[in-house]
């Protein structure tokens, strides 16, 4: 196998396979909050599940984070919306704000497991080959960071990301609905953004933050 596809390969294993699974649980956590709240469209048209397969957007989870691994770039995707009918909740503006909040969370979530799982590993670093060490560590700490830079991400207050819709719960409904006739504006916005480097300040209390999980990671041992 020539370098350059060793590379290529390790870096779809390191960064890819986290992504793709973080983006599930980031689903499956939407569905499951929205069933929890009483709705079941999510879980009726299958949603509620680990299965990629179900959840992927053909640009968000496919096209985009594959051309990144490709061009050397940041990985970086996003999953299809999970469906929520407001109109089946006790509460649509509080149920709504959970729903949208569980997303992010999960990822927030995850980053403190993949912290765990690091320090478990250098634990156990002495019964392993460096090789090994070296994948897994580095795979965990991309692991880390791509849960962290999904909830910072996510929470964006602007629609259609969950943050726009978290904000929701303390905006007056007619500044909401506003807010939401220009999500297709701000979408494109936001991949435009993306593309051009824009969210390299996002990047930064990020990149900060996973840094100190895994200083923390290495505290414990």
């Amino acid at each position: 196998m020539s370098d350059s596809l060793y590379q290529l390969f390790a870096r779809f294993f390191i960064f890819y396979v986290p992504l793709l699974f973080s983006l599930c649980v980031h689903e499956w956590a939407h569905a499951w909050t929205a069933s929890l709240k009483g709705d079941n469209l999510a879980r009726d048209q299958g949603r509620l599940s680990l299965n990629p397969l179900v959840h992927a957007d053909l640009l968000g989870t496919v096209f985009l984070p594959l051309m990144s691994i490709f061009m050397g770039l940041p990985v970086f995707g996003w999953a299809k919306p999970v469906p929520v009918d407001p109109s089946v909740l006790s509460d649509p503006r509080k149920d709504m704000f959970w729903i949208a909040f569980a997303g992010p969370l999960s990822n927030f979530c995850l980053s403190l497991v993949g912290t765990f799982l690091l320090a478990v590993l250098y634990l156990i670093s002495g019964v392993l080959g460096s090789l090994y060490i070296e994948v897994l560590s580095t795979t965990l700490k991309a692991f880390i960071y791509i849960n962290l830079l999904l909830g910072f991400f996510n929470l964006i207050p602007l629609h259609p990301l969950d943050g726009g819709k978290v904000l929701a719960r303390f905006l007056p409904v007619e500044w909401n609905w506003r807010l939401e006739q220009w999500e297709g504006y701000t979408s494109v916005i936001l991949i435009v953004l993306f593309v051009a480097g824009g969210f390299s300040y996002l990047a930064l209390p990020v990149h900060w933050l996973s840094t100190q999980l895994i200083y923390l990671a290495q505290f414990f041992v």
